[in-house]
């Protein structure tokens, strides 16, 4: 038993060729993809600041925060695949690095791209890194949720060989059906990991000690992407790194070790909150 793929055309709206260039504009899932995370969580990182002001964020600087986490997402995004995955062939290929449009993006190297921006960020606005951060990681998963499903259209990132029934053939993976891992994906990295943080946001003081939602978002990613890895197909220019262990789990490591670090270490000297009108 297996499920057909469902047509989806990876491309949502073709806007027409360039005249004189041999260029077709269009917009593609992945793209809206994108778009829908960094708005939606900009959205829901505003209403929270609303609801419980972050100290020094004033209405400027949270419009300026779509323009850095654009920066960051897709500067680290890419930085991140060309160093973790490829680095001999764009050492071959340095021209490559920029053809973003042909896919190639690294969710741990965007994360650090993130971290570095907000850091940036966070010293030109004069506040403290954690009390933005956490906010931002909140936010995150919705991101997450739309990037995975943007993957599935795409038909990419596809599970391992299974013979569970709602197995599914993918073009390019094979006769064989596989598991639909970027759905495992959205729903662990996106729906369960923002439930746990939604909570811990409403219904906990986890906002009060800085660093603990930033620490579970980054220990609930590694964790759930360590889970989903033994059903993904690893990439097939890197395969096994050793025994059953992949590229994605052994990034999640350190990623892991330093969400506990955050979530258990003692409250730092400013973990008492005063927050203000913004």
């Amino acid at each position: 038993m297996a499920i057909a793929f469902p047509t989806i055309d990876p491309v949502a709206l073709y806007l027409g060729p360039i005249p004189y260039l041999d260029i077709t504009l269009a917009i593609r899932w992945y793209s809206l993809a994108y778009i829908a995370g960094i708005v939606i969580g900009w959205w829901y990182v505003a209403r929270e600041h609303a609801r419980k002001p972050i100290p020094n964020l004033s209405k400027n600087a949270l419009d300026d925060i779509i323009t850095w986490a654009v920066i960051g997402v897709v500067g680290g995004g890419r930085l991140g695949y060309v160093l973790f995955y490829k680095p001999g062939y764009y050492l071959e290929n340095p021209s490559q690095t920029l053809h973003l449009w042909e896919g190639g993006m690294s969710f741990h190297g965007g994360l650090l791209g993130v971290i570095i921006a907000f850091i940036l960020f966070a010293r030109r606005h004069k506040m403290r890194f954690f009390q933005l951060i956490d906010i931002i990681a909140c936010a995150a998963p919705i991101g997450l949720f739309f990037g995975r499903l943007a993957n599935f259209i795409n038909g990419e990132l596809y599970g391992r060989v299974t013979d569970a029934p709602w197995g599914i053939v993918f073009p390019g993976g094979g006769d064989l059906p596989r598991h639909p891992s970027q759905l495992y994906e959205a729903a662990l990295e996106g729906v369960v990991l923002f439930g746990i943080l939604y909570y811990m946001l409403k219904y906990t003081n986890a906002r009060d000690k800085p660093g603990m939602l930033g620490g579970t978002f980054i220990a609930g990613y590694a964790v759930a992407r360590m889970i989903v890895e033994f059903f993904r197909e690893p990439d097939d220019f890197l395969g096994y790194l050793f025994g059953f262990v992949t590229m994605g789990q052994l990034l999640c490591l350190p990623m892991l070790a330093y969400g506990l670090y955050l979530i258990f270490r003692k409250p730092p000297a400013y973990a008492t909150i005063t927050h203000k009108a913004a």
